[in-house]
């Protein structure tokens, strides 16, 4: 279950940054717009599948937590701080893209279009969350990958008595 989880987390945080984010962005998207309309909704778009992808996200990390608890409580395998740390710092980080960065930017973009005296500042702003949200994304992913890797390749399963105490 846990493996599972965390390829499916995984899979849905790289189709974002290498797929849909960029297709949004496209030459074939600017062509679909027409140059008076692409800059608006190409990044709009985005803004749309973003809180998709975000919930998803926590939801993921939700089950990830769980899944560690349930380990914990069933199997009697205390979670080691770092992989704990690692889980919750991915919470963590979904909850900054949800509640803190993707906010910012979807306030920054309609203030570029709608107030045309603060068309440049708002964009230069826009850049740099930009910029940031995407770097935060790529440390998410490399800490999912840490975690993929982590519940790929579990622990020793013995839990009381190691195999070199049984004699036959």
């Amino acid at each position: 279950m846990g493996l599972l989880n965390v390829a499916v987390w995984l899979g849905a945080a790289v189709f974002l940054i290498l797929v849909a984010a960029p297709a949004s962005t496209s030459t074939e998207m600017q062509e679909l717009l027409s140059a008076r309309n692409f800059p608006y909704f190409s990044v709009a778009i985005e803004q749309l599948l973003a809180p998709r992808f975000l919930h998803w996200y926590l939801g993921c990390s939700l089950v990830a937590l769980l899944h560690l608890v349930a380990e914990w409580l069933y199997l009697g395998r205390y979670p080691q701080r770092r992989w704990l740390a690692l889980v919750l710092a991915l919470c963590l980080g979904g909850l900054v893209q949800t509640f803190v960065v993707q906010p910012q930017l979807k306030q920054l973009h309609r203030l570029r279009f709608t107030r045309p005296d603060l068309s440049e500042a708002a964009y230069r702003s826009f850049q740099a969350w930009h910029k940031g949200s995407t770097a935060l994304e790529v440390v998410l992913i490399g800490g999912m990958l840490l975690y993929l890797w982590r519940v790929a390749n579990p622990p020793d399963p013995t839990r009381f008595v190691s195999a070199s105490n049984f004699r036959g």
